[in-house]
């Protein structure tokens, strides 16, 4: 079996006023949360993913794409969407868009297993849901590989 070469991937999880931001490498398979962007100014977040994308040299990206429950899409799942066209745009890369549902939800219960609440979790929470979000990608790569 031939090897796979090791791939490194930036996720975000978009928002109007915070962007979450982890980190994975398809070696490891293995996402980590990096940091959350606290800002709504366009320059602020391009300067910020810019300096990211150059300390880390991702292959991929990967942002989360938000949707109603039942799978229909609404006024942020168009706003992830240019978000992810920009970055594309932007940086040369390939952009994946990945189902974010409950990761909010999960990042939370993640956050509160790990005795973390209040405004400390808050200020890490879209970091992990990013994190959940890659961590999801990078399981759905894996299985297509091994299926393959």
């Amino acid at each position: 079996m031939p090897v796979m070469p090791e791939i490194t991937i930036l996720a975000f999880d978009f928002g109007r006023k915070r962007i979450g931001i982890a980190v994975g490498t398809t070696v490891l398979h293995q996402a980590r949360a990096l940091t959350t962007i606290a800002s709504d100014k366009h320059s602020v977040r391009e300067q910020a993913i810019a300096l990211l994308v150059n300390e880390w040299q991702p292959d991929e990206l990967v942002v989360g794409l938000p949707v109603h429950m039942d799978g229909r899409e609404h006024a942020t799942t168009q706003k992830a969407r240019a978000f992810a066209e920009w970055l594309h745009e932007r940086f040369q890369l390939p952009v994946h868009l990945v189902d974010e549902r409950l990761t909010t939800q999960i990042a939370q219960t993640m956050l509160e297993e790990d005795g973390v609440y209040g405004d400390q979790a808050k200020s890490v929470r879209d970091a992990v849901a990013a994190q959940v979000i890659l961590q999801a990608y990078l399981d759905e790569r894996n299985e297509n590989i091994q299926e393959a």
